[in-house]
C-alpha cells in the first residue's frame, strides 16, 4: 500500500498552489470569467488530467507486461458540468461533473486484437478511474485559528440533497 499526499495553500482569489514531494508546484486556478486569473489548469481539468495520464500509464504498463510495443499514446479526456450545480442555484443539478468520456488514440502495430485486451485492462485496473466510478469514504477536518470547526463526511450521502448557500 501506499499513501500519498498533497499540500495545498491559497495565495488570494482562486488561486491554489499545491506541491507533491519534490516536484515543482502546480498552480490551479480559475478563468477571468469565474473569478479567477487564469493562471493555471482549473480543478476540473486536473482530474480529467489525471484521469488521461493514469490510463497511459496503465496502458504503458500493461503493454510491457504483454509485449506489446506502443509507437504512440494520447489521451483526450472531456467532462461535461453544469454551473448551475456548482454555484449553487439549483440543488437538483449535481455540482461535479454530469459525465466523463475520453478517447485512446494509439498507433501500433501489434494485433488489434491483443490491443483491444490491453485497453480492457487499463481501463479496469486504472486506480483513477477505478477511484471516481465507486462510492469511495471521504473524512474532512477544518479548523479556523489551531481550533476545530467542523469534523464530518466531505461529501453529501447520495441520499442527502446538498445544502444551498441562498
Amino acid at each position: 500500500m501506499m499513501f500519498y499526499v498533497a499540500h495545498t495553500r491559497m495565495e488570494g482569489g482562486m488561486r491554489a498552489v499545491s506541491k507533491v514531494r519534490n516536484f515543482p508546484e502546480l498552480v490551479v486556478d480559475e478563468p477571468a470569467m469565474l473569478g479567477g486569473t487564469d493562471t493555471g489548469m482549473t480543478p476540473a481539468e486536473a482530474l480529467l488530467s489525471s484521469i488521461g495520464s493514469c490510463q497511459g500509464i496503465m496502458l504503458s504498463n500493461y503493454a510491457k507486461i504483454m509485449d506489446i510495443k506502443l509507437d504512440e499514446v494520447e489521451i483526450t479526456t472531456y467532462g461535461d458540468i453544469d454551473f448551475q450545480g456548482m454555484l449553487a442555484i439549483d440543488d437538483n443539478v449535481p455540482p461535479g461533473f454530469t459525465e466523463i468520456t475520453f478517447e485512446t488514440h494509439i498507433k501500433s502495430k501489434a494485433d488489434p486484437e491483443k490491443l483491444s485486451d490491453l485497453i480492457s485492462l487499463a481501463q479496469t485496473h486504472c486506480p483513477m478511474l477505478d477511484t471516481i466510478s465507486r462510492p469511495v469514504p471521504i473524512s474532512s477536518k477544518a479548523y479556523c485559528n489551531g481550533e476545530l470547526v467542523n469534523d464530518a463526511e466531505a461529501v453529501v450521502p447520495k441520499s442527502k440533497k446538498p445544502r444551498s448557500i441562498k
